[in-house]
C-alpha cells in the first residue's frame, strides 16, 4: 500500500516566512489562535534550550476554496501546505518572531509580546512593569527583525543606564544573542500527508490528533466534518459568528467590503457550536450532537461499513437547515420575540442555551408548522421566559431539546394549532400555581442579581410591566436599554444599605447583604439620598420629595414589591415578604405577556455601536491593574481566589492562568457577563466592579 505521508525537517525560518507569504495556510477544519501567551513563552523557552516541542503536520495539496492565512497574514503566494496539526504553534511563531497581531477565539486583535533577559536567559510575557527593566529585551520580535541592530541597541541602553560594563559583560552577550539568533535554525520534524489522500482520511487524521491533545466537544466533530465535505457551509458559520459581533458598518471595514447585515445583537455572540445545534435540531432532528455525528459518519457499528448513500442523506439535512438558521429576517424576527420576553441584554439571559434552542422552537413553529408571525412571536417569547424561569436548557440542555423534538414529532407537519397546542401544554405543565406559590419565592433566596435567572426575569417583568425605576419618574427599560450608551448613575440600589447594616444590625455576610431581594433598579441621585440611612429614615421624606399622587406611589409600591410598611419590618421578615410579591409581579407580567402584550419592539438593525471593552493586556498598560491585585467575583456565592501574576495573567484558584477577563469568566461557566461586569477589584478593604472603573484616572485608583 502507498505511503500516505512522509516527514520533512523545515527550520523555524522557512516555516515563519512560509506562513508570511501564505504557502504555509490554515484549512478551516482547524480551531482559532487559543494559546495563551504564557504557553508561546514556554514555546521559546524549549526551542532556546533545545527541547523538543512535537511535530507538525501539513497537508500537501494546492489551496483549496476555504483555505486561509494564518491569523491575517497577507498572502503573497499560492498555498502548497496545509495545517493539520500545530496550528498553535506556527501562529505563536508568527505573531512574537514578526510582531504581527493575531485575531482570537472572539475575532479581536491581540498582540503576543515576548520579552527576554539575556543576562539569566529568560524568557517572560512582555508586561508594562518588565518593560522598564533595562535587563530586559521587551519584544524579541524587534530581534528577529535586525538581530544586529537590535543587539547594538540593547548595549547602548545597558551602558547608559550606568550598570557595570567589560569586555566580559560584552562577550556573554554576543554569546547570548547568537544562541537566540539561533532560533531561525530550529528544526521541526513535519508530517507531510501527500497529495491524492482522500478527504474523509484527512479528516479522520484531524479528529485522532486533536481528541489526543485539546479535548474537542461534539460540534468540534461536525465542523470537521463539514469542514472537509462542505466548505461552503462552514464558511457561512465562521461569517454568521463573526459578524454577531460587530455592526455591518464594522464588517465592511473588517472585510474590506460592503456588508449589509450582520447577527449583532445584545443577547449573545453566537459561534460555531451554537450554528452547529440548531442545525442539527432543525435538520437532523437530534439534540445530542453525538447522535448527529453518528449519523453523519454512516458507520456499521459492528463491521465498520460506511453507507454513502446515508451520508449523503444526513449532510443534506444540514445543508438544507443551514440557509434557515442563518436567514437574516428569521433571526431578526426571533430577535423580536426576545425583546418581547423583556430581556434587553446578554445580563438578563442566564444560560446562552436558552437562546439557541429557544431559536430552534421558533424555526420549527415557522418553517416546519407554519405558524402566524405575530402568534409566534408572543409564543416563542413565553417559551423563552419559561426556560429562563425553570432553567429548562440549564444542564443537559442536550437531552432535553431531544424530548422536546419528539414532543413536536406527534404534530404533523402545517399543522400551526397543532403546534401552539404543544406549547402552551408543556409551559402549562411547568409554570403552576405551586409554582408561582413556592417555587419561585424560594429561588429568590439568593444574592449575586447578575448571576440569578429568577432575578433577570424579574427586571424583564418590569419592562414587559412598563414599570418606571424605583422612586424615578424614568422607565426601567431605558435604564437597560444596550442600544444606548450607558446613563450615567443608574444602578441596583439596596433598600436596607450595606452601611446601615454592618454598623446598625450588625450583618456582615456579603451573602445576606446582597440578597437579591434587597436590590431595586433606581438613579445615581437616589442613591445619594438614600446613602447609609436606614428604611425608616430615609423613605418618608423620599416620599415627600418624589411621589406624584397616591395612584403612583401605589404603582411604586406594586413594581419594586414592597409590602405594607416594609420600611419598619425586621430585614429577614422584609426579604421574605418581598420575595413573595417579586414572585407575583413575575406572574402578573408572565399573564399579559401570554395575552399578547410585551414591549414595544425596537429595530436590531440600527443599534449603535458601542466602544470595545478594554483587554486585560490595556488595563495593565494603563495601570488600571497590576500584578499581585486580587479580583473577586461581583457574585458573593461564588469563592474563588483570583490574581493578576506578574504575567500579566488572571490566575484561579493557584491553578490555570487565563490571558482574558472573559476567558477567566467563562472557565467559571458565566455566559451572560464579560469580564468587566463579573470581575471586581479587591481595594483597601473594598470591592469595585471593574466596569466603570478602567475609565477613572490612574491616579484616582491609588497607582
Amino acid at each position: 500500500m502507498a505511503a500516505i505521508f512522509k516527514t520533512v525537517s523545515w527550520e523555524v525560518d522557512q516555516l515563519v516566512q512560509g506562513v508570511a507569504q501564505g504557502t504555509i495556510r490554515l484549512p478551516d477544519l482547524q480551531r482559532p489562535f487559543v494559546w495563551p501567551a504564557t504557553k508561546v513563552r514556554d514555546l521559546f523557552d524549549s526551542m532556546y534550550r533545545g527541547y523538543p516541542v512535537g511535530v507538525l503536520m501539513f497537508w500537501d495539496v494546492p489551496a483549496a476554496e476555504g483555505a486561509r492565512a494564518i491569523s491575517g497574514a497577507a498572502a503573497t503566494q499560492g498555498a502548497a501546505h496545509q495545517i493539520i496539526d500545530g496550528q498553535q504553534r506556527l501562529t505563536s511563531l508568527y505573531a512574537a518572531m514578526k510582531g504581527a497581531p493575531v485575531r482570537d477565539e472572539n475575532y479581536r486583535s491581540r498582540e503576543i509580546r515576548i520579552a527576554f533577559n539575556p543576562f539569566s536567559e529568560k524568557f517572560e510575557v512582555r508586561t508594562p512593569v518588565l518593560a522598564k527593566q533595562t535587563v530586559w529585551l521587551e519584544d524579541v520580535s524587534a530581534f528577529f527583525a535586525d538581530p544586529i541592530k537590535a543587539t547594538k541597541a540593547y548595549k547602548r541602553r545597558y551602558r547608559e543606564s550606568g550598570q557595570e560594563w567589560n569586555d566580559d559583560v560584552d562577550d556573554d552577550l554576543d554569546r547570548v544573542f547568537q544562541r537566540l539568533s539561533n532560533l531561525g535554525v530550529y528544526k521541526f520534524d513535519v508530517v507531510q500527508i501527500q497529495p491524492g489522500v482522500d478527504k474523509q482520511k484527512v479528516a479522520d487524521v484531524f479528529v485522532r490528533i486533536n481528541s489526543e491533545g485539546v479535548r474537542l466537544k461534539a460540534y468540534d466533530y461536525i465542523l470537521t466534518w463539514l469542514s472537509v465535505f462542505w466548505p461552503e457551509g462552514r464558511e457561512d458559520m465562521e461569517e454568521f459568528s463573526r459578524n454577531s459581533r460587530i455592526s455591518a458598518a464594522h464588517a465592511s471595514e473588517v472585510l474590506g467590503r460592503k456588508i449589509m447585515w450582520t447577527a449583532r445583537n445584545p443577547y449573545l455572540n453566537v459561534d460555531n457550536g451554537h450554528l452547529v445545534r440548531a442545525a442539527v435540531a432543525l435538520g437532523q432532528r437530534r439534540g445530542r450532537l453525538q447522535d448527529a455525528y453518528a449519523a453523519l459518519q454512516a458507520k456499521d457499528t459492528k463491521t465498520g461499513y460506511v453507507d454513502a448513500e446515508r451520508q449523503d442523506r444526513e449532510l443534506d439535512k444540514l445543508k438544507a437547515a443551514l440557509p434557515v438558521v442563518t436567514n437574516p429576517v428569521n433571526w431578526d424576527e426571533f430577535i423580536h420575540s426576545v425583546q418581547a420576553a423583556g430581556f434587553r441584554s446578554s445580563q438578563n439571559i442566564t444560560s446562552a442555551m436558552n437562546i439557541v434552542y429557544s431559536y430552534v422552537i421558533f424555526l420549527l413553529g415557522r418553517h416546519e408548522y407554519k405558524v402566524d408571525l405575530a402568534t409566534l412571536r408572543v409564543l416563542v417569547a413565553r417559551w423563552l421566559f419559561m426556560s429562563q424561569l425553570t432553567a429548562r436548557y440549564t444542564g443537559s440542555s442536550e437531552s432535553q431539546i431531544q424530548k422536546d423534538i419528539d414532543r413536536l414529532s406527534e404534530v404533523r407537519r402545517g399543522d400551526s394549532a397543532g403546534f401552539v397546542k404543544v406549547l402552551d401544554a408543556i409551559i402549562d405543565a411547568q409554570l403552576t400555581p405551586d409554582f408561582w406559590r413556592y417555587s419561585v419565592p424560594q429561588q429568590l433566596i439568593t444574592s449575586g442579581a447578575g448571576l440569578s435567572p429568577h432575578y433577570q426575569c424579574y427586571l424583564a417583568a418590569l419592562n414587559i410591566l412598563d414599570a418606571n425605576l424605583f422612586m424615578v419618574d424614568s422607565r426601567v427599560r431605558d435604564w437597560m436599554d444596550p442600544s444606548l450608551a450607558k446613563v450615567k448613575g443608574t444602578e441596583g440600589h439596596h433598600l436596607f444599605p450595606r452601611a446601615y447594616q454592618e454598623s446598625q444590625l450588625g450583618i456582615t455576610d456579603i451573602k445576606r447583604i446582597n440578597q437579591v431581594a434587597n436590590f431595586a433598579p433606581t438613579d445615581w441621585n437616589t442613591n445619594i439620598l438614600i446613602s447609609d440611612k436606614p428604611p425608616a429614615e430615609y423613605w418618608e421624606p423620599l416620599k415627600a420629595s418624589r411621589s406624584k399622587g397616591a395612584k403612583w406611589l401605589e404603582q411604586q409600591m406594586y413594581w419594586h414589591a414592597l409590602p405594607a410598611g416594609w420600611e419598619t419590618l425586621a430585614y429577614d421578615d422584609f426579604l421574605s415578604k418581598r420575595r413573595e410579591l417579586m414572585a407575583k409581579v413575575i406572574r402578573d407580567a408572565f399573564a399579559r405577556l401570554s395575552g399578547g402584550i410585551g414591549v414595544e419592539l425596537v429595530s436590531t438593525t440600527t443599534k449603535v455601536d458601542t466602544p470595545d471593552e478594554p483587554t486585560l493586556q490595556q488595563l495593565l498598560e494603563r495601570g488600571v491593574l497590576k500584578p499581585g491585585d486580587l479580583l473577586d467575583p461581583v457574585a458573593p456565592e461564588w469563592v474563588v481566589d483570583a490574581v493578576i501574576t506578574n504575567d500579566g495573567t488572571v490566575q484561579i484558584d493557584g491553578t490555570e492562568a487565563f490571558d482574558s477577563l472573559d476567558e477567566a469568566a467563562r472557565s467559571l461557566g458565566v455566559t451572560n457577563l464579560t469580564g468587566l461586569e463579573f470581575w471586581a477589584l479587591e481595594m483597601g478593604g473594598e470591592v469595585h466592579q471593574l466596569t466603570g472603573l478602567h475609565e477613572r484616572p490612574t491616579a484616582a485608583l491609588g497607582a
